[in-house]
């Protein structure tokens, strides 16, 4: 496992950047400028000779020449013996005074508009570097010693600046990690350390929403299961307490509150197992509509005694191919949603509507409406709107997220329509069989 810091990485690649500039300066003013200097006389020369040949028929070649000699320190003579074009032999010297000067030879023979011809040698005199080599090498010394110490500071400052955001975002993802879910990440200095802490924000805020919505899910599942487990627990020693007095109405309150219990641990099964696709879709095709009235049916029984009213306006029966038991569970918590919120008429109207190949299935209640600010929220797990309901049916609010995570499974849509005091239309849409 690699152990060495950001920092320490930052801080030894740009060192040794540093260095390597240095060693190339090094070669380049010291090792290689002799030959350098060789080069560029020769690319002059050949450039001298190209000036020339364009001015060879001038009447005022020999001042050009003159002045060739003066500015760019190169002389041109007559050639009195055969040197090969652009001669390949070692380099001659010639005498300045007492001194031996290395020269760089080239002969070219020119053609006049007479037709007679010019040969001429061009000598390059090559200047002795070496005290010039010896001044740069002890320049070098105090510019590498500088250079690494302002490379040491730079990289220091640099490598600290590029790691110190990242140990930042680091030591809050510690705090995030250990559940505190405030904790908020400031990185500066570069877009991706700013983007990773915008994402990281986010992370924060949504595993904070989802920590009060376990706190919530919690106080919510204990309410529920307090109230039933009381009264069964109640009736139950009161049957045992007196045995012959059990009437149906004691019995019946045992069953409908654990009934209750029921669907409460059923509702947090199946969010459960949707949201971890643990549970797969078993497609068939079955006739909606005969699925919609069977549900409507076994509904409007359980609650007649509460004066409930369930209406459904269809115009045909439609197949679909889905899975029947989840499209039927989506449809039930829809119903159980209308009567939740249902209004004093207590009527829940039901509509099957078809177009395009779309079926629409939409439930709709006379209840209080849903607000504008809660639209963008009812769909989420354990959300329940701080309305009152009018009935005491288990409020997880798991019903709503279960409709939502069934029919994305589908492929379908949902949505709701409502306003404060006029009721909601809560609708979800799946493909049509062809």
């Amino acid at each position: 496992m690699n152990r060495i810091r950001l920092r320490w990485k930052v801080f030894a690649y740009l060192l040794g950047f540093c260095a390597f500039l240095l060693v190339v300066l090094w070669l380049f003013q010291t090792v290689f400028l002799n030959d350098m200097y060789k080069f560029i006389r020769r690319q002059e020369l050949r450039s001298i000779i190209s000036m020339v040949e364009d001015e060879i028929d001038n009447p005022q070649l020999l001042e050009i020449l003159i002045r060739i000699q003066v500015e760019n320190d190169i002389m041109i003579a007559p050639t009195h013996e055969f040197i090969p074009p652009f001669g390949t032999g070692p380099e001659p010297r010639v005498r300045q005074g007492n001194v031996l000067v290395e020269t760089i030879t080239e002969n070219k023979v020119f053609t006049l508009r007479d037709g007679r011809t010019l040969s001429l040698t061009f000598y390059a005199l090559i200047t002795p570097v070496d005290a010039t080599v010896t001044t740069l090498r002890y320049q070098l010394y105090f510019v590498s010693g500088i250079m690494l110490l302002l490379a040491v500071a730079l990289a220091t400052i640099i490598a600290g600046r590029v790691s110190k955001p990242i140990e930042d975002i680091n030591r809050g993802a510690l705090r995030l990690a250990k559940g505190d879910f405030d904790t908020r990440f400031a990185g500066k200095g570069f877009s991706e350390i700013s983007e990773l802490s915008g994402t990281l924000n986010s992370a924060a805020i949504e595993l904070g929403k989802v920590e009060g919505l376990r706190r919530e899910l919690l106080a919510n599942v204990s309410h529920d299961l307090r109230t039933p487990l009381s009264l069964i627990y109640g009736y139950a020693e009161m049957m045992n307490d007196f045995p012959g007095e059990i009437t149906p109405e004691q019995t019946k309150v045992i069953m409908d509150e654990t009934r209750r219990m029921t669907t409460l641990v059923n509702d947090i099964l199946d969010i459960s197992r949707l949201e971890t696709d643990m549970e797969r879709l078993n497609v068939s095709r079955f006739d909606l509509t005969e699925s919609l009235l069977e549900t409507i049916r076994r509904l409007q029984e359980l609650l007649k005694p509460e004066g409930f009213v369930i209406t459904i306006a269809y115009d045909y029966n439609v197949l679909v191919d889905a899975d029947e038991v989840k499209i039927g569970r989506a449809f039930y918590n829809l119903l159980i949603n209308a009567v939740n919120y249902s209004g004093e008429d207590r009527v829940v109207a039901v509509r099957q509507t078809v177009a395009g190949g779309i079926v629409r299935v939409s439930v709709t209640d006379s209840g209080e409406g849903v607000g504008d600010d809660e639209k963008p929220f009812i769909w989420d797990r354990y959300y329940k709107s701080a309305k009152q309901h009018s009935r005491a049916i288990t409020g997880t609010g798991l019903g709503l997220s279960i409709v939502k995570r069934i029919v994305d499974l589908h492929g379908g849509r949902y949505g709701v329509e409502s306003e404060t005091g006029k009721g909601s239309t809560f609708w979800y849409e799946i493909a049509a069989a062809i």
